[in-house]
């Protein structure tokens, strides 16, 4: 919460091998003192009118589009089906020309030839739209289910929003209208019709590094009697395993080793001294008008600016706990959300943080 102080947002952390919440926060936060009695009518009113939305649970009820943390959805479904292997290449000049339309990547200037492990570091729009045009929206779906997206969690706590992960058969339902093949390939790097929590987010991160095991989020570690002892102790509660081999995870976990660790890649603010981290960036549009669009960031309204999007693992040779920090309308995932994320790290890993001294 405190780094998270003025902004609109959440941050979940999560003890990857159980399921169990270490955190979750969503910003700004409640004082519940204020409801003690009774809230007065001003105060509510402020809530209310407030743009940063303080009465939603950011955490489980915020839907968003996950940006390009969706990405780990479309390599593993694309390396799982045969769609790619390590070695393909796609090449990036800064955007796509393909259904009568040019669909831009992140990089103006274009990545140039690129394989999966540089695409998921430097997140190539173009390389992941490739990817999601050979799987088609129905294929990517059934990975993002396998990996806990489009349906709630299960966590105790109400009014948890499912999010969304959109089909053929689902648009045909809700919009009357048959899938279109372009849209697919905004679904493929997290935008469309998608849309997620920040704790489902974590609970794919999870998943990802745990060896695929998707576990139903918990609160509660244990219940004790008034004299402190244990009458229960809350187990694991394993609900499903994710699609995919074994080794396409490993290569993706690799690409996401990266994104931290390297120099082009999009996640370096999130990089520790002696914990090495594992993470994906992403930068969710919220408004497509091209007049808001080629404004300079500084001068748009922060209604129309991008949500900022972080999730990662850490240490990546054994992985503990995953992070995933979402924040409203601030901009770029690496240079606002990463930061936070690190924050979070650094004391989780406080007293196993190495600090070099002079001798």
């Amino acid at each position: 919460e405190k780094a998270m102080e003025g902004l609109g947002g959440s941050v979940v952390v999560m003890d990857v091998n159980t399921g169990k919440l270490l955190a979750l926060a969503s910003s700004p936060p409640l004082q519940l003192e204020e409801f003690i009695g009774g809230i007065s009518l001003k105060v509510w009113q402020e809530h209310l009118n407030n743009p940063l939305h303080p009465l939603i649970d950011k955490t489980i009820q915020g839907q968003y589009p996950p940006g390009s943390t969706y990405k780990i959805v479309t390599a593993l479904a694309g390396l799982s089906e045969n769609i790619i292997t390590p070695q393909t290449v796609f090449y990036c000049n800064g955007g796509l020309n393909i259904y009568n339309r040019r669909y831009g990547c992140w990089k103006a200037a274009g990545h140039g030839a690129i394989s999966l492990q540089r695409a998921l570091s430097e997140s190539c729009d173009v390389y992941f739209y490739q990817v999601g045009q050979r799987l088609g929206v129905d294929r990517l779906a059934t990975y993002a289910e396998s990996l806990g997206l489009g349906q709630t969690t299960g966590i105790d706590l109400e009014h948890e929003k499912p999010g969304l992960v959109p089909t053929s058969v689902w648009k045909k339902k809700k919009k009357k209208e048959a899938w279109q093949d372009g849209e697919t390939l905004s679904v493929a790097i997290g935008q469309g019709f998608n849309l997620a929590t920040p704790l489902q987010i974590c609970r794919m991160t999870a998943a990802l590094v745990n060896g695929g095991k998707l576990y139903k989020p918990q609160i509660i570690e244990a219940f004790k009697d008034p004299e402190g002892s244990t009458l229960e102790k809350i187990q694991p509660d394993l609900l499903g395993t994710v699609n995919g081999t074994e080794r396409g995870r490993n290569l993706i976990i690799k690409g996401l080793i990266d994104a931290v660790n390297t120099r082009r890649g999009t996640a370096g603010s999130a990089k520790m001294e002696s914990i090495t981290v594992g993470g994906k960036t992403g930068t969710a549009q919220v408004v497509r008008m091209s007049k808001f669009r080629s404004m300079p960031e500084s001068q748009l309204p922060r209604k129309y600016k991008d949500h900022a999007w972080f999730t990662c693992f850490a240490p990546a040779e054994k992985p503990e706990i995953a992070v995933t920090v979402l924040v409203e309308h601030s901009g770029h995932g690496g240079s606002v959300a990463a930061p936070i994320a690190k924050q979070v790290l650094e004391e989780y890993f406080k007293d196993k943080i190495v600090v070099e001294t002079d001798q």
